[in-house]
């Protein structure tokens, strides 16, 4: 016999079981720029209202205060302002959503780098975001594809469900990913750059593996480039305000460049 209970008009769940770090950990976790992560911003703003206003009197009015004092992932760092997040349509971001969490093949339009938009069919695996870009993880006539959300024109969920496993490790699926992609032709560089160029530096490059202060008041970045002309070519435009530290072969390609154009100009008044 199955007892089922209801609350009566005027009343509501207090959740009693939460202690205080534990309703502060939920605030602070919604406060942070999470609108921008898979379209769910207006559905987290509503859960954490929900949660505010089902906390025991006794703990609310704290953990909002304290939640007050936590500030996540601002638009301002003391280094530079934030690369401005990619814009998805969420009619889009809603579509995909949908398919991963069903389990159903997705077909998209999507405009890869250099070339005209083009429908395709793919089994989505998941969704990952990192640095304020997102990407669908998804196989293709059983190929790994990954896809750059911001670069997905529009989507559709199909009713044939996906080709993929039941679990699935998505941590370890994106450090595959993410190794394989850098293991192709591209090239790491190590650079110094002035803190006021830092974006145009992360803009030109592939990936940023790692970023740390530089003792002299610049910052030293591990960043990825698809090969020596195009690091030439993203460093070249950042005049003295960027230094490449390694490989050798970028410095001599710098430095010949810098010698062509001190002989070129070497006479002007």
């Amino acid at each position: 016999m199955t007892t089922s209970f209801a609350l009566l008009p005027g009343f509501r769940a207090e959740l009693t079981g939460l202690d205080h770090d534990e309703a502060l950990a939920l605030l602070t976790a919604g406060s942070g720029r999470a609108e921008h992560v898979f379209g769910l911003g207006s559905a987290l703003a509503s859960a954490m209202r929900k949660v505010t206003d089902a906390l025991p009197e006794s703990h609310r009015a704290t953990a909002n205060d304290a939640a007050r004092r936590f500030l996540i992932e601002p638009e301002t760092d003391l280094l530079s302002r934030r690369p401005v997040p990619e814009e998805v349509a969420r009619a889009t971001v809603t579509e995909i959503r949908r398919a991963v969490l069903a389990g159903h093949r997705l077909r998209i339009r999507y405009a890869a780098t250099g070339r005209a938009p083009q429908w395709r069919t793919a089994d989505p695996i998941g969704l990952v975001t990192v640095r304020d870009r997102s990407y669908l993880l998804a196989t293709r006539s059983g190929a790994d594809r990954t896809y750059r959300m911001s670069r997905v024109l529009a989507a559709e969920k199909l009713s044939e469900p996906a080709r993929r496993p039941d679990q699935v490790d998505l941590d370890r699926v994106w450090r595959e990913r993410c190794a394989q992609f850098l293991s192709g032709d591209h090239i790491a560089v190590l650079v110094r750059v002035a803190p006021q160029r830092r974006e145009d530096l992360m803009s030109s490059a592939v990936a940023v593996r790692a970023a740390a202060p530089h003792p002299d008041g610049r910052l030293r970045l591990e960043v990825t480039y698809q090969d020596l002309r195009h690091a030439e070519w993203a460093l070249w435009q950042l005049g003295t305000d960027a230094e490449a530290l390694a490989p050798g072969a970028l410095r001599t390609a710098l430095r010949d460049r810098a010698a062509a154009m001190a002989s070129l100009y070497g006479d002007a008044l």
